[in-house]
C-alpha cells in the first residue's frame, strides 16, 4: 500500500469513526429528550421554557436538538418549541432556531426512511395511517405541490410526510427543495403569533 492509499485509509476510517459517533450522540439526545417528555417536562409552554431555559447561554442549541430531534422521533411535540422559541428569544431568533433544528430533522427522517424503507415506517406509526397516505398519494400526480403545501401551513402531518417521502421516488434534491422554500412559512407564523404574545 503506497502513502496515498494508507492516507486515504485513514481518512475513511476517520470519517467513519465520526459519523458512528454522531450517530451514537444523536440516540443519547434523543433518549435524554423523549426520558425528559415522560417525566412531564413538556407539559406546557411554560415547563418547556422552564426546562431549555436550564441550559443557560446554551438554550438556542438546546432547542434546535430538540426540534431536530421532535421530527425523528414522532412522539415529541414540536408545537411547544415553535411556541417557546419565539417567546424566550423572539420571533427572529426563534424562528431561526426552530427552522435549523426543523428542516435538519426533516432531513434525517427523510435520510432514514429512504435508507431503511417501509418497515421503519410501519415501527414509528400505525400500520394504518401509512397504508391510508399511501392509497391517498399513489394516485396523486401533484405530491410535490402537496408536500409543499403540508410544510408551508402548520398543522399538517409533516413529521410523518418526511418519512413517507423517503419511500417514495422523490429525489433527495427535489425534498430538500420543497423543505427548505416550503418549511419557513409555517415556522414563522408560529414565531410572529408566539412572539407577539411575549
Amino acid at each position: 500500500m503506497d502513502n496515498d492509499e494508507a492516507q486515504r485509509a485513514k481518512r475513511k476510517k476517520l470519517i467513519k469513526w465520526l459519523t458512528v459517533s454522531m450517530f451514537l450522540l444523536l440516540i443519547a439526545v434523543c433518549l435524554f429528550l423523549v426520558r425528559s417528555y415522560f417525566k412531564g417536562r413538556f407539559n406546557s409552554v411554560e415547563s418547556f421554557q422552564n426546562y431549555i431555559g436550564q441550559f443557560g447561554i446554551w438554550s438556542p442549541v438546546a432547542l434546535g436538538a430538540f426540534q431536530f430531534c421532535q421530527v425523528v422521533i414522532p412522539v415529541l411535540p414540536g408545537f411547544l418549541g415553535c411556541a417557546a422559541g419565539a417567546v424566550m428569544f423572539g420571533p427572529l431568533v426563534g424562528f431561526i432556531v426552530n427552522y435549523i433544528g426543523i428542516s435538519l430533522g426533516s432531513m434525517m427522517a427523510f435520510f432514514l426512511a429512504r435508507k431503511y424503507g417501509t418497515p421503519l415506517i410501519e415501527d414509528l406509526f400505525p400500520m394504518e395511517k401509512y397504508t391510508a397516505w399511501s392509497n391517498r398519494l399513489s394516485e396523486s400526480k401533484s405530491y410535490a405541490a402537496f408536500l409543499f403545501a403540508a410544510f408551508a401551513l402548520p398543522v399538517f402531518p409533516d413529521d410523518f410526510l418526511c418519512y413517507f417521502t423517503g419511500v417514495t421516488k422523490m429525489s433527495w434534491k427535489k425534498y430538500s427543495m420543497i423543505l427548505w422554500l416550503g418549511k419557513p412559512w409555517s415556522i414563522l407564523a408560529y414565531s410572529l403569533g408566539f412572539g407577539l404574545i411575549k
